[in-house]
């Protein structure tokens, strides 16, 4: 039988620690508790654990591999966004496993532990989906931070272990709203497709701008589209079915930037023009915007910045320093050709 080397892993389960604390016991740090710091002793006593002095950081008999999750790696925020968090872990010495769960709460819930039995040093969950309204349906995500420190991407949740790198969304979209109604639009639709923590920040965003410059907000304004992401004509459908219905709008206020093209596509059938007579606002400053025709105002996320952020958290965490649990960035409004301003 193969013998089985204990890890610092084993280590964390043993004591009922995670493996950042683990690391903080080892490297002699101040920020651990006398009670904590005899369970990881006395764990490490029982099994006979030897750190290995050539391996760098948290590397002390570890896997040197983070888990990632997302839930669609088509989409194109995601997919940018699982690259620069590969990119910047190989940097740091650190592989990578990719799990694309879908929306499913059971499917991230296997996802999650699936990771887990893969002993992975840390986990992302990369996108607001995989944080819920609903506080019990976020114990998946509470559970997996008793065992490894949990970054999330565009997403907060309090806890223990958890760490949350976040664009300001509210923000974002309550600026760009402001300004469509500063260039003389005031019938503006907010264009949604995502019913997550970050599309209920967005919708709030335009829903307070409205307000605050005395502008009525019905539900009929608040457009949703549950199709595919990929379907363009399908949601310039369905803003055209909204027209048909009675609803006059010239403006779009767009979730993402694949919504803004869909905008752009029913406001040319309908021989607006762009921006004189009609005007659009995507997110996440897409590659689509710059390959539509007229280009998409859109508000940069700082995607990048975020994931290097979360990195360097998680690098942070693994070596036993503290961190700040929290991140946040404001989005930046790029201007082109489908706003007057």
């Amino acid at each position: 039988m193969k013998e089985h080397t204990v890890t610092i892993y084993d280590i964390s389960e043993k004591a009922g620690v995670s493996i950042a604390t683990v690391s903080r016991v080892l490297n002699n740090s101040s920020n651990v508790s006398d009670v904590t710091k005899a369970k990881v002793l006395n764990a490490i006593k029982a099994t006979g654990y030897t750190p290995n002095a050539f391996a760098r950081g948290l590397g002390l008999n570890t896997m040197k591999t983070i888990g990632i999750l997302c839930a669609d790696s088509s989409d194109l925020y995601l997919a940018k966004a699982i690259y620069f968090f590969e990119e910047q872990l190989r940097e740091n010495g650190y592989d990578s496993l990719l799990c694309c769960t879908g929306y499913a709460l059971k499917d991230k819930k296997a996802a999650v532990n699936l990771l887990i039995s893969k002993k992975v040093d840390g986990m992302i969950l990369a996108g607001s989906h995989f944080v819920y309204p609903d506080a019990g349906d976020n114990n998946y995500i509470f559970e997996a931070s008793e065992k490894v420190p949990v970054m999330l991407l565009n997403a907060e949740l309090e806890g223990s272990n958890i760490y949350c790198a976040c664009t300001d969304d509210h923000k974002s979209i309550y600026k760009a709203t402001s300004e469509m109604i500063a260039s003389g639009i005031k019938d503006i639709v907010y264009f949604n497709n995502a019913r997550s923590y970050s599309g209920s920040l967005k919708e709030r965003g335009f829903k307070d701008a409205m307000k605050d410059a005395g502008l009525e907000v019905t539900e009929r304004q608040l457009q949703f589209y549950d199709g595919s992401g990929e379907d363009i004509h399908e949601m310039a459908s369905r803003l055209e079915k909204a027209a048909a219905a009675g609803l006059s709008f010239r403006g779009v206020i767009a979730a993402d930037d694949a919504l803004a093209l869909s905008a752009v596509k029913y406001a040319k059938k309908k021989g607006y023009r762009i921006p004189e007579d009609f005007e659009v606002i995507g997110y996440n400053d897409s590659m689509l915007a710059v390959c539509s025709d007229p280009e998409i105002t859109s508000i940069d996320n700082k995607l990048e910045e975020l994931c290097q952020k979360l990195t360097t958290t998680l690098m942070g965490v693994l070596s036993g320093e503290e961190m700040p649990k929290k991140t946040i960035l404001s989005g930046e409004l790029v201007r082109r050709q489908t706003t007057r301003n």
